[in-house]
């Protein structure tokens, strides 16, 4: 067709690893994919980690991120295959025709350098305008993309902004030498939900005033509902499911796809509370040292053994702070923390082994709260020799009775993280905690680096093995799906202060106060055109105002 302006015909990639003690081997990570993508159109790329969506992207520059191999298949931008292009014809094509934006915009930046400076760079390199209509150009696009003060924002350096209003300087960026296709990496995938929904409608009303073609690659199919016009599903590298963004979110044909569209449908009836509280936080005030303001003020909340107390908040509102002032690593400046029926003491390193044993904590990133010289065997089986004393057959024996009941067994004992995938790093996690025999673990983002399937599975686990151990949770999140899926009651905080707390059916049922209602309200739901009404309702209310 005249107006398609990206066509991929039977794509192949590979990549060679290579094994511990075995020959390199070359495997495929990318097979047979085709896709079309007409001008002024967005397509979706979604699916699970490894399943080649950034791969697949990146290959529309005709790029192998890692060392990977295009070795099959056409890529036509334009109508001319890109793939024999020399090193001069790419360099002509990447950050003019072609343009990418990251995933993390702090990473992607040069911190010695302003703003403006970085998003004008590419368009000035390729000759696309000169530095007034660049810079014209650059400010046009902070004004489209609402960033504050328009004028002026190019001035500063990459850490006097935000990290949402770092993403939309780089989508400024990537669209600023006009570009007929712009590929967009995960772009709000570590953004809290308030950023993020300000982060689509801009990237929205910028491809639509702009006309540019895009591929958006994520793993959250409620976001991509809100942007693509169609949705290409994959898996192990091939395509499982491709057509219409309304036939994939309401009449998926696929059981892959059908799985995507359902996940976060847990079923979590609240439960009261029976007995005293585990935890009790008392009026909880903190500051970091060397910083004249307190970061925690005046927090008080209760957990009861057996339940869940999600914390949800916005990031810098406190949550994780919270938690290192339980677990000690944050003396407070005021208030105290009861824990089990006794006054733990405000630092760490003069609480008992008791209280270290019977408070544990799981981390958002499995893949650094693990020895990666350590077997999986050796990372669970370290707190049973710490706090009980096992050793040899016995301390064995608990040990695969923890990986059955992180449904994943015996086989896996002698195994290192690196043969492990992210979920089932984060369930060895789970398996350590669990061998203390906690009454109360923190559960830190334990979800939020997962893929919707697998963060699925892990809430699912968390919930059974309460049932069976009786444990609390103190649940920091700021994934409202995740804390509808899990808690019996949420503390929902704000600039280090709790502006709701309650059971759960109680916070999350009208009338709100005006931050949990644009927490709510900023949760990507599952059906076309939310993302338009939500807008439409927020210019509305500020008309109003």
């Amino acid at each position: 067709m005249a107006d398609t302006l990206l066509q991929i015909n039977g794509l192949k990639i590979e990549a060679t690893v290579f094994p511990p003690g075995e020959p390199p081997q070359d495997i495929t990570i990318v097979d047979g994919v085709s896709l079309s993508l007409e001008k002024g159109r967005v397509l979706g790329l979604i699916g699970e980690s490894g399943a080649g969506k950034s791969t697949i992207g990146l290959s529309a520059m005709a790029y192998g991120r890692g060392g990977v191999r295009i070795t099959g298949g056409e890529v036509l931008v334009n109508g001319r295959d890109i793939l024999p292009l020399g090193t001069r014809g790419l360099r002509a094509l990447r950050g003019a025709e072609v343009t990418y934006v990251a995933q993390s915009a702090a990473a992607a930046f040069n911190p010695a350098k302003k703003l403006l400076e970085q998003v004008i760079e590419a368009t000035l390199v390729h000759g696309r305008a000169s530095k007034r209509e660049a810079e014209e150009r650059a400010i046009a696009l902070f004004a489209k993309l609402g960033l504050p003060e328009p004028e002026t924002f190019g001035n500063r350096y990459p850490h006097q902004v935000s990290g949402g209003q770092l993403q939309r300087a780089m989508t400024a960026l990537a669209l600023c030498p006009q570009p007929d296709l712009v590929i967009f990496d995960e772009p709000t995938t570590a953004l809290d939900v308030t950023t993020q929904i300000d982060v689509l409608a801009a990237i929205k009303e910028a491809i639509r005033d702009t006309g540019v073609a895009a591929l958006y690659i994520t793993h959250d199919l409620a976001v991509v509902a809100q942007v693509s016009d169609d949705i290409m599903v994959l898996q192990s590298g091939r395509t499982v499911e491709y057509g219409s963004t309304d036939q994939i979110i309401n009449h998926p044909q696929e059981e892959y796809t059908r799985a995507l569209v359902s996940v976060r449908s847990i079923e979590h009836k609240e439960k009261l509370p029976t007995d005293a509280p585990v935890l009790r936080v008392k009026n909880i005030t903190a500051r970091y040292s060397g910083t004249q303001f307190d970061v925690l003020k005046g927090i008080s909340v209760d957990l009861s053994p057996g339940q869940t107390l999600a914390v949800v908040g916005e990031s810098g509102s406190g949550k994780s702070t919270l938690a290192r002032v339980i677990t000690g690593l944050l003396p407070p400046r005021d208030g105290t923390i009861e824990f089990a029926g006794r006054t733990l003491a405000s630092d760490q390193k003069n609480r008992p082994r008791e209280d270290l044993r019977e408070l544990q904590m799981i981390y958002q990133m499995a893949d650094v709260a693990m020895n990666p010289r350590q077997t999986v065997g050796t990372i669970i089986g370290r707190p049973l020799e710490f706090y009980f004393g096992l050793r040899g057959a016995e301390k064995r024996r608990r040990i695969i009775e923890l990986l059955d009941e992180i449904e994943m067994g015996e086989a896996f004992i002698d195994r290192y993280p690196a043969e492990l995938s992210g979920g089932q790093k984060q369930r060895v996690c789970i398996a350590r905690a669990l061998a203390a025999k906690p009454k109360l673990i923190i559960c830190d983002e334990v979800t939020s680096a997962l893929d919707p399937l697998v963060a699925d599975g892990i809430l699912k686990l968390l919930l059974n093995l309460q049932k069976v151990e009786d444990v609390a949770y103190l649940f920091i999140t700021h994934d409202l799906a995740t804390v509808r899926a899990i808690a019996d009651s949420i503390a929902v905080m704000y600039r280090g202060e709790v502006v709701r707390y309650g059971p759960k059916s109680e916070v999350l049922a009208p009338p709100f106060d005006d931050y949990t209602d644009l927490l709510l309200s900023s949760v990507p739901e599952m059906q076309l055109g939310w993302l338009e009404k939500v807008i439409a309702t927020r210019k509305m209310e500020s008309a109003g105002n």
